[in-house]
């Protein structure tokens, strides 16, 4: 496996982002190595949440969130996906799989730094992500926010625009992460914001992990990673530990993925499920400092 490395000037100087970087290396699932970067911030005593971005994002994602968790006395880790920010990027798209995503974040989250009792915030695919890994390691985690997220099983047919997205991920010569982020909000961006969802990916080969990633949603009954999927479904309909939805409102992407949760999942019933007004599927972005509190209410009432 070849993987490329960011150079560090692309990250200096981002808007907002006063963040230490910190770093662990997991196996790559071929005889290598690959580098995890993550945020640690708050006091290392303090409960953990998980914050997990989603494509073609990073955790940039959180910085406006991060302050108001701290503040607020928890701690906020938030990894990169491999492929995605400081974290290493593998450089073909048959490097990338489900369940590599999925081992990868196990190994650096439990293996190497031994996280617990975690509330996971996931968006995106860092809900597809974390289901799996609260679904696989349910003593790791205490509650979970779900937001603008979901776990596809393959047997519900998905959109139009969905498998349009598909196609677009394989088939667009440039694969512009910042202006996708852009479209995916409300609010204007700064042009330096913009640039700062881009620094991950100086050319794109670089993007081979935010291409892939569309392609390995489950879209049919037989995809590879449907079987595992169904028996975090499994699961996730005996968790009865608290589950909160915070869905936005003009997110077509994700929309009724928050019933489903609240439906299926014993710990969802009663909780004060919300939805964030005025903001995108990237509702970190659009309302971070409005879903924090969200998150922090319910970490202190759950």
């Amino acid at each position: 496996m070849n993987a490329l490395r960011t150079p560090d000037e692309r990250f200096a100087g981002l808007p907002d982002f006063p963040f230490a970087p910190h770093y662990v290396e997991v196996d790559d699932d071929e005889g290598g190595q690959l580098r995890v970067h993550y945020l640690d911030e708050g006091r290392p005593d303090a409960p953990v949440l998980l914050l997990m971005h989603g494509e073609p994002s990073w955790c940039f994602l959180y910085r406006k969130m991060i302050p108001v968790l701290v503040d607020a006395g928890l701690r906020a880790v938030a990894p990169d996906l491999i492929g995605f920010g400081r974290s290493d990027k593998p450089d073909r798209q048959d490097d990338y799989t489900y369940a590599r995503h999925v081992e990868w974040m196990r190994a650096a989250l439990f293996a190497r730094l031994d996280l617990g009792h975690l509330t996971l915030v996931g968006q995106d695919w860092g809900g597809l992500i974390g289901l799996r890994l609260v679904a696989e390691n349910p003593d790791r985690f205490a509650r979970v926010v779900a937001a603008n997220t979901g776990l596809p099983t393959g047997d519900r047919k998905m959109s139009d625009a969905f498998l349009a997205w598909q196609r677009y991920s394989q088939e667009t010569p440039v694969f512009h992460v910042g202006g996708i982020v852009k479209g995916g909000c409300t609010g204007d961006l700064k042009e330096e914001v913009v640039a700062a969802y881009d620094a991950p990916f100086p050319d794109d080969s670089f993007t081979a992990g935010a291409r892939r990633f569309p392609m390995l949603v489950p879209t049919s009954p037989d995809d590879p990673a449907a079987p595992a999927n169904r028996k975090a479904w499994t699961a996730l309909t005996e968790w009865d530990k608290p589950l909160l939805t915070a869905f936005s409102d003009k997110d077509p992407v994700t929309a009724g993925f928050d019933r489903v949760l609240q439906e299926a999942v014993p710990g969802a019933k009663g909780r004060p499920h919300t939805v964030i007004e005025g903001a995108g599927h990237f509702l970190q972005e659009d309302k971070g400092e409005e879903l924090a509190r969200v998150v922090v209410d319910f970490v202190r009432t759950s």
